[in-house]
């Protein structure tokens, strides 16, 4: 991995390659980042150039058969940890080992890729992934053995959130005393959700979102769209690249979340002393309840992103909307006065509280049912 091949972040790279030219290399960071930024990317791009002896910015330079190594992400040295759980292939206590040939592939098609396209992947997307405490257990196997080629050794941990308690604190152990040039790098988009004691044991880099001009030029060289194309995408794309390969190349088997919310904001409307209009919200909770959990809390994000355009648009700040919806007779200045600053903060409350209690394994069906009713009432609030 080149990298000059990962998308912006040029102040990281320029800190990450100048500390370890240097020989001051962390035994544990965190890069900290939105889906979509480059953070899986360039933990990789450090990883090689720390095991291959690579020099002057680029990895390059130095062991010519460590670098072909990492074209297939196969080095012996560098491991992975990311989160799993059991599917057609795997049936019980599901490790990343079990799943590293679908890990290669996903890594080498969609390395700006985001957690729901991993689970989509490998068949969970109706589960939740978790690093488990079996995962754990490996971590402390691999990191106990002597490096191979005789160097560094690196374990990248993608999505660190979501390592349950006994990993983290069996991770914490191995931070205070790391084995001997060891390198953690942790990655998430969530720092919240991990542990204070871990974070305070690793150098944190954050990343930001790619600037529209990154997304929109890298559209047009790698993916040869029109530049006007390109630029509408990368507005579209807020600063996620994974989202802008999303909208270009538009999958007809994603779930239609834009059909649901107006379906969803429809049936509140007419609920208001209507109760047959109660039983559309009720049935409408009953079909999204059956997608799996990662595909709701996604939906439900979705629709955070959606109530938040609307009030921009309601508050006159067109250009910072960039949500263009498809669904027939549904116009987004139409929804907008429905938006505004005396429910907003209660709306966002109730679908971050149904997020929650479904990550949760809550009643999908019953939360759903509850948010629906509680929407009939704020939709209406002036």
């Amino acid at each position: 991995m080149l990298f000059s091949e990962i998308l912006g972040q040029v102040h990281i790279k320029s800190h990450l390659t100048k500390s370890a030219d240097s020989g001051r290399i962390p035994h544990a960071q965190l890069f900290v980042g939105p889906e979509g930024s480059g953070t899986l990317p360039m933990a990789i791009a450090y990883a090689q150039y720390i095991l291959c002896s690579n020099v002057d910015g680029e990895n390059h330079s130095g062991n010519e058969a460590c670098n072909l190594k990492f074209a297939h992400f196969s080095h012996p040295d560098l491991h992975f940890v990311f989160p799993v759980s059991s599917n057609d292939e795997v049936k019980s206590h599901p490790v990343s080992a079990n799943f590293m040939k679908h890990w290669r592939e996903f890594v080498t098609t969609t390395p700006y890729g985001g957690l729901f396209d991993w689970y989509k992947s490998i068949g969970i997307q109706n589960k939740q992934g978790q690093i488990g405490v079996d995962e754990a257990q490996e971590i402390v196997k691999s990191l106990s053995l002597k490096s191979y080629e005789g160097g560094y050794k690196v374990m990248i941990i993608w999505m660190a959130d979501k390592m349950n308690i006994a990993t983290s604190n069996k991770l914490l152990k191995l931070l205070e005393e790391p084995p001997q040039k060891t390198v953690f790098l942790l990655i998430t988009e969530n720092e919240d959700d991990i542990l204070q004691t871990i974070l305070s044991r690793c150098q944190v880099l954050h990343f930001s979102g790619l600037p529209e001009s990154v997304i929109a030029e890298t559209l047009v060289s790698r993916e040869k769209i029109e530049e006007k194309s390109a630029f509408k995408l990368a507005h579209q794309a807020q600063g996620n690249y994974n989202k802008a390969l999303q909208l270009l190349h538009k999958n007809e088997d994603d779930f239609p979340f834009e059909v649901w919310f107006v379906q969803w904001v429809r049936a509140a409307f007419r609920a208001k002393g209507n109760a047959a209009a109660i039983q559309d919200l009720i049935s409408w909770s009953e079909e999204i309840a059956g997608i799996g959990r990662e595909a709701q809390k996604q939906f439900l994000h979705f629709c955070i992103e959606m109530f938040r355009q609307a009030l921009l648009l309601n508050y006159q700040s067109p250009k910072l909307v960039y949500i263009e919806p498809t669904v027939e007779k549904f116009k987004l200045e139409n929804f907008a006065p429905f938006v505004n600053s005396n429910n907003i903060h209660d709306i966002f409350k109730e679908l971050s509280d149904a997020i929650y209690h479904i990550e949760r394994n809550g009643n999908a069906k019953i939360i759903l049912t509850d948010l629906s009713i509680k929407l009939t009432r704020l939709i209406h609030k002036k």
